[in-house]
């Protein structure tokens, strides 16, 4: 199964015209999409309950695992079994009133779009204890979902390709003379189109880029059309081009050179104008195991849990208390610290909802030219 960042279309393409589509998802999850793995209290288990999560598998899926899933099942004597399973089936069976998992993993931007189709259950907050505990902020707090972490997309460079300059901001991005070499953006398959890099590079406040002029980011997008080599829609490949010296500059999900670092190769990131977009929990419609559900939410949200996670994956605590958990060069290395936060700015979910398909339609053309 692909990493959580591998195929960001899991998370943020979510179930966009997916009710035109249940009919073969249906036909999907009958067959099982997805594939599982589970934990166990083992002999030491306090009880014999089960609760089923959806995650994306992958390394990310072997942090949740180590950091989350293993000391929860040794706390509560629940046992965790884990499906992979895409939108589009799952929401299937939801429908059905089927649902295969109890806690859902996935990105806020996607809770929303379950909650269009009556598919996540109201949440009682009097349940999870951790959101006051782990101060988790109140816009990441909402009647079905709970944010736990987000990812930045932000800009990835080879430090050598400058003569020991360094781009500052998606301006230096746009500008090719000062900063040459091939470029590389997303594809919407990988993520949401980056309109709002366009606008920054344009002059826009970070503050001012909601609503999205449109037309003035795709004319900016245009002046860089030429210099652009490759759209990526999986979240190695930036690091793959900028290795291979096929780009000098990329768009890029915030943690995914770290490991190229520490390998020597000359790239890093950039986080000035960092788009970030958040991850939570919700609990499916119907499900088979939600008092089980809440308990794990509850745990996942604490905030000595959400530290454990991001020492053993580069994701961003939702929790401000996690960050005091680790060390400073721990803290540092996530997007997510103090020093970095107001260096970017949040996704604005619901002009996405209402925008993301005519957006991905007109991009494609553009793409196409």
């Amino acid at each position: 199964m692909k990493d959580a960042r591998i195929d960001r279309r899991l998370f943020l393409r979510g179930i966009g015209g997916v009710t035109a589509g249940v009919a073969a998802a249906t036909a999907l999850s009958a067959c099982g999409t997805g594939t599982s793995r589970s934990t166990s209290a083992g002999a030491g288990g306090k009880s014999g309950k089960t609760v089923v999560v959806r995650d994306s598998g992958g390394s990310y899926g072997a942090a949740l695992q180590k950091a989350i899933y293993t000391p929860f099942t040794q706390e509560t004597g629940i046992s965790v079994k884990v499906l992979n399973l895409d939108d589009a089936p799952l929401l299937a069976q939801i429908k059905q009133g089927r649902p295969q998992c109890d806690l859902i993993n996935n990105s806020m931007m996607s809770h929303l779009k379950y909650v269009a189709q009556d598919a996540l259950e109201a949440l009682d907050r009097d349940r999870l204890k951790s959101l006051k505990s782990a101060k988790i902020p109140q816009n990441q707090i909402t009647d079905h979902a709970i944010g736990h972490s987000f990812y930045g997309q932000c800009i990835g460079y080879r430090t050598d390709a400058f003569g020991g300059r360094k781009p500052e901001s998606w301006a230096d991005f746009w500008d090719t003379k000062a900063f040459k070499g091939s470029r590389a953006m997303v594809h919407p398959d990988g993520d949401l189109p980056e309109l709002e890099f366009a606008l920054l590079a344009d002059g826009v406040p970070m503050d001012k880029l909601y609503p999205l002029d449109v037309d003035r980011a795709f004319k900016v997008l245009t002046r860089l059309r030429g210099d652009i080599k490759k759209f990526w829609d999986s979240g190695p490949l930036p690091g793959v081009l900028l290795s291979r010296q096929e780009v000098t500059m990329s768009t890029v999900w915030d943690g995914r050179l770290a490991d190229l670092e520490k390998q020597g190769v000359p790239v890093t990131r950039q986080l000035n104008g960092m788009r970030r977009q958040f991850s939570g929990y919700a609990i499916a419609k119907g499900a088979a195991n939600a008092d089980a559900a809440y308990q794990l939410m509850d745990y996942s949200l604490r905030a000595e849990v959400q530290a454990a996670l991001a020492k053993a994956f580069p994701s961003n605590p939702s929790s401000p208390l996690a960050y005091a958990k680790l060390s400073e060069d721990e803290r540092n290395a996530l997007a997510g610290a103090p020093k970095y936060y107001d260096k970017g700015f949040d996704a604005d979910v619901d002009w996405w909802l209402k925008n993301e398909s005519a957006v991905t339609k007109r991009w494609l053309e553009w793409a196409r030219g």
